[in-house]
């Protein structure tokens, strides 16, 4: 069990709150960071710490809920602080006691995701780059959407697979993908929105009202799509989900293709995250998408 005697010391700063007694014990299911829940006698936090050096996460992180927690669409955890303390990076949240997503969370999912893609947002991109996982994700100003994704997007990650030595079909036929990527833009013109960015299942929960809430955000600005085409990625989220927010937000006819093109993505960013395994999908989503060209 990690000392945090000084963040314990940081909460009590800024909430105003006794931490004592306490009770801090270990919370399980991340694979980035070492997590704790503190007990206090008035209220309890979840606590993400890490090596000092990957502060800047942790920053992005608290920086992206508190701007998708100021457009009051959907719930997220509150933050209480952050920085550097006790030999760690750190990031404290409410805690929040997270269940199933019963009854009608998932539909009350949907359409709080399109209320939140509802806000207009200035450009492509953020004010600071963030991680996916724990892979660089690089958020530079744009005002082209399609240049955005070629470059910032796929291009990057295609990059990293470069270097960890994912090259052959992989790169050839991802750079043909990436010139030809205007192609599924012909008649959409998307609007950036702040997205989630990372919004699989494992990032939605519902809270002890059954009440969505989502969590573990890699935020920017960008087409509201890419948040959608996640959802579908790995499952979980089901028809109502779907259903409740295209009631608020329709969708192009167009996001049947470009949602595999969104979700290449983080494909191949699962594969620099965890190896080999993802390459034959990389591949086949990317040989899939060069035949949607062609046809």
């Amino acid at each position: 069990m990690a000392q945090l005697n000084e963040i314990i010391q940081q909460i009590e700063s800024v909430t105003g709150l006794s931490c004592h007694p306490h009770q801090l014990s270990s919370v399980g299911g991340g694979c980035i960071n070492t997590a704790y829940q503190l007990k206090t006698p008035d209220k309890q936090f979840f606590i993400k710490v890490n090596s000092p050096d990957l502060v800047d996460m942790f920053i992005a992180e608290a920086q992206g809920l508190q701007e998708m927690a100021a457009l009051n669409a959907v719930r997220v955890p509150e933050v209480i602080c952050f920085g550097t303390a006790d030999g760690h990076s750190y990031l404290v949240l409410e805690y929040i006691a997270l269940g199933g997503m019963r009854g009608g969370a998932n539909a009350k999912l949907g359409e709080q995701l399109a209320l939140l893609h509802q806000h207009p947002q200035p450009y492509f991109g953020w004010h600071m780059d963030n991680t996916i996982g724990s892979t660089p994700q690089i958020n530079d100003r744009s005002n082209n959407w399609v240049e955005f994704w070629q470059q910032q997007r796929l291009g990057k990650q295609l990059e990293f697979a470069a270097s960890n030595g994912f090259r052959g079909t992989l790169q050839k036929n991802g750079e043909r993908l990436i010139d030809e990527l205007p192609a599924f833009f012909t008649d959409y013109q998307p609007q950036a929105s702040l997205l989630h960015g990372d919004l699989w299942g494992g990032n939605a929960a519902g809270d002890e009202q059954g009440n969505p809430v989502i969590f573990d955000p890699a935020c920017y600005y960008g087409d509201a799509e890419t948040d959608l085409a996640m959802t579908e990625l790995f499952g979980g989220f089901g028809g109502d989900f779907h259903a409740a927010y295209r009631t608020i937000r329709p969708v192009d006819p167009g996001y049947r293709t470009r949602k595999t093109l969104y979700n290449l993505y983080h494909i191949i960013n699962h594969l620099n995250l965890f190896g080999g395994g993802y390459l034959g999908q990389a591949d086949a989503i990317i040989s899939q998408l060069l035949a949607e060209l062609r046809s």
